[in-house]
């Protein structure tokens, strides 16, 4: 069962909400590579808020997830991209369809 999730916010900057919405539209295809990740979503909240849900059977495919390639791009980007660091919790999945 997929019983813990990743959740991040990322605040774009001003002129830089197309790129971020590319940058976690073109993610997905690095998501689909990871063997631990079992469900992998981007959305948009508003016009400069975007977020990532993902979700792991168990932590080490979590740790796994935040240790590889789309951690790695998204710090590397953050400082051009984001008006604030991105917010990643940690979560829990008490119930699923």
């Amino acid at each position: 069962m997929k019983n813990l999730g990743l959740l991040a916010t990322l605040k774009a900057k001003k002129g830089k909400e197309m790129e971020v919405s590319n940058f976690i539209k073109e993610a997905v295809n690095l998501a689909r590579k990871e063997e631990k990740t079992i469900t992998w979503y981007s959305f948009k909240i508003d016009e400069s808020t975007f977020g990532i849900f993902d979700t792991f059977e168990n932590e080490s495919g979590r740790e796994a997830h935040l240790n590889g390639d789309i951690a790695t791009a998204l710090m590397d980007k953050a400082a051009e991209l984001l008006s604030e660091p991105p917010k990643i919790k940690k979560i829990e999945i008490l119930s699923a369809v």
